[in-house]
């Protein structure tokens, strides 16, 4: 039997797709040097490197090892031989919750509009002063 390669990027894409995650999302958490384009040329990996591997295994809260040896196939036959909808039981990796809060985004964001905004009426109310 000829070994299968496994494809690291194919298998974040895989993982990220099935907890919900978004590629701006990911992009965000991985920090200021991630984008959606470089999370998208990510996933096209085949290998990926070690510390970028676990850092998003961290972020998925998958284990490094399931990204390493994920196979659609075998995981597939284990999901039909065991399919028991009436009893699911989600795995203990398989989180839907972010890693951050997207409500205190949009507070944080909220406030940051409500001090430009403040900043801008002091120049205003300082120019008109002037005149």
């Amino acid at each position: 039997m000829t070994e299968k390669k496994v494809h690291q990027g194919r298998n974040i894409k895989r993982f990220r797709e099935m907890l919900g995650i978004k590629q701006e999302a990911l992009a965000f958490e991985l920090g200021e040097d991630w984008s959606q384009k470089k999370i998208s040329i990510l996933e096209q990996k085949e290998l990926i490197e070690n510390d970028i591997l676990n850092q998003v295994a961290k972020i998925l809260k998958v284990p490094v090892q399931a990204i390493e040896n994920f196979d659609e196939e075998q995981a597939i036959n284990i999901i039909s031989n065991n399919a028991s909808f009436d009893n699911c039981q989600q795995p203990a990796f398989f989180n839907n919750q972010p890693t951050f809060n997207p409500l205190d985004k949009m507070v944080e964001l909220y406030e940051r509009m409500l001090e430009q905004q403040k900043e801008m009426i002091e120049k205003l109310e300082k120019l008109i002063n002037k005149e």
